[in-house]
């Protein structure tokens, strides 16, 4: 079964869409166009290149989670630290480590930018807050000036994944010299799974997308460092929470992560099982209820959500 697919941001929960693919592939399912916003644009992007689920399981595997939270000599101070940060530069931590990794990954399927995939394999989502608008690379970067070979897709994901607050903006020189701040696609659109929407679907979208049963906050929010990691993680739960139509639940692999939140960096091993395990059989479950022509049946009943 050929399948279109759009990943949604989540942070470290991510693990669990190495569980949902393995299952998709298991069932014999080829992935056409991805797309991804936050975490959902690497699990997109190494989709794209060629990567196999199990692959894929294999290289978060040697992921590591503790150097996600990229910190410098000033993080280490006492109290203060993170605070100074996020004065000066924006963001509490580093997000150069995934360039890096996702960058090293490509590589060995020799692709780099995205002239180095057929067009629209790979969209992936982040938010210009120079500009207030949304980013879809590559479709958007005539808006800048570029073209798709100027743009790795790990400088893309980088921004993607750039949580406000937590990571620093990334800065974004353009060609005419000026320069965008770019953050987490979440921002602006966590799911966007009405990107591969057209009138008759050839193939359908498969939307992969987090639950939780409740927002969890701090009831004593006693510093800014911590209003500031409290918005984040509001936001990004309230993602989960959103309500979803009829016919995008219909398409929707929905995969609870219990209490684990976005920015959980220092996960155990059990709950790293937990997150795959539960992705797997979240993609098991709707596998086995799936029908094309019903869904196009509903579809036909309802517009496209945007």
């Amino acid at each position: 079964m050929k399948v279109d697919a759009v990943f949604e941001g989540g942070g470290i929960r991510g693990i669990a869409f190495a569980g949902a693919i393995e299952s998709m592939e298991a069932h014999g399912v080829q992935w056409q166009k991805l797309a991804g916003t936050s975490v959902g644009a690497i699990i997109a992007a190494l989709l794209a290149a060629g990567y196999t689920s199990k692959e894929i399981n294999e290289q978060l595997k040697e992921l590591n989670f503790k150097d996600l939270r990229g910190k410098n000599w000033i993080n280490h101070i006492p109290f203060v630290g993170n605070f100074v940060n996020l004065v000066f530069y924006l963001g509490m931590y580093k997000n150069d480590y995934i360039d890096v990794w996702l960058e090293e990954r490509l590589r060995k399927k020799n692709i780099r930018t995205f002239a180095d995939l057929p067009p629209e394999k790979l969209k992936i989502i982040a938010s210009d807050i120079s500009s207030g608008q949304m980013i879809i690379f590559p479709d958007d970067l005539n808006r800048y000036g570029m073209k798709p070979s100027d743009v790795t897709i790990a400088q893309a994901v980088r921004m993607s994944t750039s949580i406000p607050f937590f990571y620093r903006p990334a800065r974004w020189k353009l060609a005419n010299k000026s320069k965008s701040y770019i953050v987490d696609g979440g921002l602006l659109s966590n799911f966007p799974i009405w990107l591969f929407d057209v009138e008759t679907p050839r193939y359908p979208t498969f939307g992969f997308r987090f639950l939780k049963d409740r927002i969890e906050g701090d009831a004593i929010i006693p510093t800014p460092i911590h209003l500031a990691q409290n918005i984040v993680k509001t936001m990004m739960q309230a993602h989960d929470m959103r309500h979803l139509s009829d016919e995008t639940r219909d398409r929707t692999i929905q995969i609870y992560t219990d209490s684990i939140t976005a920015t959980d960096f220092l996960l155990t091993d059990e709950q790293s099982d937990y997150l795959f395990e539960s992705g797997y059989q979240a993609a098991e479950l709707f596998l086995s209820t799936w029908d094309f022509e019903a869904h196009k049946q509903l579809r036909s009943k309802k517009k496209p959500q945007k």
